[in-house]
């Protein structure tokens, strides 16, 4: 498993998470964050391990908990030097998401621009190219190993212009293990956009391609997509997608508290 990306902490991060690929898959509370370790159920993943994690890594990633969980989990994290971002969960499920993407996708893409071809390779230069837009778009990128899928069922959707050029991206996996109640909910992010080419509709269009993927061809159930709260855009890219603010879940992460947002 290769292809880290980023900075020598997100590479660190990515390593640790792809190392324990086996160890996430079978533990209760535990889910793949991709960037990090991460848990959906601190519960049943256990504090004492939570913090020896944050002992470890410094950051942990959490996913679709309750705001009373978000509020335990913050309290906890404080005695401990630690903060908790957040970001909204955007949820809907398989026939919503679908005919909103279709309707998307029916309309095509702007003159001179087409889906590229499917990253299979984590270091190449297609996958390379996905990252490195990524990270221009203040996004800190998966591995190139979980953009192809090496890690678990994944998709990974570019759209090129005439010249080859990767100009719009988005990615799309199963996150949780099969003793989460979210088993078969599939998470969608990683949307970029050229910056020249922005204001085009082409993030709901590759965000919407990468959905239909992962509904399709992963057989989620529902798909879920984060955004912080003062991300307008990404919050009007997600709902033309078919997905709804679901004010019963948020998803976070448990950074240093004197550390910058971990990403966008």
């Amino acid at each position: 498993m290769v292809g880290y990306f980023g900075t020598e902490t997100q590479q660190r991060l990515q390593a640790l998470a792809e190392s324990n690929a086996d160890f996430i898959a079978r533990t209760p509370g535990a889910c793949q964050i991709g960037r990090m370790m991460g848990c959906d159920d601190p519960e049943r993943f256990g504090w004492d391990r939570i913090d020896a994690i944050l002992e470890r890594d410094s950051y942990l990633g959490f996913r679709m908990i309750s705001p009373a969980k978000a509020e335990e989990i913050r309290e906890h994290l404080a005695k401990r030097n630690f903060r908790l971002d957040l970001w909204n969960v955007f949820l809907a499920d398989r026939r919503s998401a679908a005919a909103a993407c279709e309707a998307i996708v029916a309309a095509g893409l702007p003159e001179g621009l087409a889906e590229a071809r499917t990253p299979t390779q984590p270091e190449d230069t297609m996958t390379t190219a996905i990252q490195a837009l990524i990270g221009r778009c203040g996004i800190v990128p998966f591995s190139g190993s979980m953009l192809v899928g090496a890690c678990g069922p994944a998709r990974t959707v570019a759209i090129a212009d005439g010249t080859g050029e990767i100009v719009a991206a988005a990615h799309g996996y199963m996150p949780h293990n099969a003793s989460s109640p979210y088993h078969r909910h599939a998470w969608g992010g990683l949307a970029a956009v050229s910056e020249a080419l922005r204001g085009r509709g082409l993030g709901s269009a590759v965000n919407a391609r990468m959905l239909l993927r992962v509904l399709h061809d992963l057989g989620a159930t529902h798909v879920y997509e984060l955004a912080s709260a003062t991300n307008e855009p990404s919050r009007r890219m997600i709902a033309a997608c078919g997905l709804r603010l679901e004010p019963t879940l948020v998803c976070g992460m448990a950074v240093p508290d004197t550390g910058a947002r971990f990403t966008r």
